[in-house]
């Protein structure tokens, strides 16, 4: 099973990721792990070849499951990918989340991806390009590009599932965990 989670900044796609990663005993790939370097420098920006090769080289394993939105390398995960999972929850409950993690990250200074001393700073909170920020100003469009690409031709090969609310997480992630009856 190889699975790609998307959804708005903030809305929970690497814990979910994470937890269906364990759930099914496959590694998981977190996008922004892979693009972000030491200083804030991104691959997505900076070196996209680099930031393709990366990605299409962690998927290059059996199974995984993998969140991130980059549009760069989409078609890399997509193609790869068995299953789709949206994470299509409210604004509201997203910016409260979203709230709630950057305040907890800049309060503790928590290295955010191991080894590039990236952390949550209070200051960069009015940042066009902080999550709070980007969540809100991205909302409705990372809603509707989602909306049509769980309709685009091109990932009916994918088995699809659109989550609305969080309560819908659970049952899922007990679902795609549990093998099929005939390796039970």
């Amino acid at each position: 099973m190889r699975v790609a989670v998307l959804g708005t900044t903030g809305c929970g796609k690497s814990t979910f990721a994470r937890r269906l990663a364990d759930g099914i005993g496959a590694p998981h790939i977190e996008l922004d792990a892979i693009n972000w370097q030491r200083g804030w420098r991104d691959l997505n920006t900076h070196d996209p070849e680099e930031f393709r090769r990366r990605v299409a080289a962690a998927l290059a394993a059996e199974a995984w499951v993998c969140d991130g939105n980059y549009r760069r390398v989409q078609d890399v995960v997509l193609a790869r990918a068995t299953h789709l999972v949206w994470l299509d929850y409210s604004r509201g409950l997203i910016m409260r989340r979203l709230f709630w993690r950057s305040f907890t990250r800049a309060l503790t200074q928590q290295e955010l991806w191991p080894g590039t001393s990236n952390r949550e700073e209070f200051s960069r909170w009015l940042d066009p390009e902080h999550p709070l920020r980007w969540a809100w100003d991205t909302f409705h469009d990372r809603r509707r590009r989602f909306s049509a690409l769980m309709d685009d031709p091109s990932t009916a090969h994918l088995t699809r599932h659109r989550l609305r609310r969080p309560a819908e997480a659970e049952p899922l992630l007990e679902s795609l965990g549990r093998p099929p009856p005939h390796l039970a």
